[in-house]
């Protein structure tokens, strides 16, 4: 029985994207920045000279999919990870953006090859979303993890 798993020995070799969304700004800076707090600590140059490190930023979540699918048919990045927030409102526009978003990066992920980390926060209130942004614990930091592991482990595979 073979178990083939990502680790995160050999994650300074990675190339990484990640596309933000500006929307609710306050929440996803707050998530910008325990993801690259994550991916220096895991040896990823995140400077702004880095060439191992691209961020794009996207009006808002529902843009990410189509920001993502340009970075991972450039055949540069081992993972990209999509940072927003979505906060529940009165009108029915949250499920809107929430599904398509997600919907949208699982499609670009299969149709690519790329792991896309999903890292949009879906909360009914702005008070959840700083909490999961780090009043409480960033989930910035979560993703990041998520993304080295997807990424030592597609290396596996191949």
């Amino acid at each position: 029985m073979a178990k083939i798993e990502g680790t995160f020995e050999n994650s300074s070799s990675f190339r990484v994207a990640i596309v933000i969304a500006r929307f609710n700004d306050l929440i996803t800076s707050k998530l910008l920045s325990g993801c690259l707090d994550c991916l220096s600590r895991h040896g990823i140059d995140v400077n702004e000279s880095s060439n191992q490190l691209d961020i794009a930023w996207v009006p808002g979540s529902f843009e990410l999919p189509i920001i993502s699918q340009e970075l991972a048919r450039k055949g540069k990045y081992d993972v990209v990870i999509t940072l927003g927030a979505v906060i529940r409102g009165d009108t029915p526009h949250f499920d809107v953006v929430v599904s398509e978003a997600s919907k949208g990066v699982a499609t670009v992920s299969r149709e690519t090859g790329v792991p896309i980390i999903f890292g949009v926060l879906t909360t009914d209130t702005m008070q959840q979303a700083l909490e999961r942004a780090g009043i409480k614990n960033n989930l910035g930091w979560s993703y990041a993890l998520q993304a080295l592991e997807m990424a030592s482990l597609m290396n596996a595979m191949s």
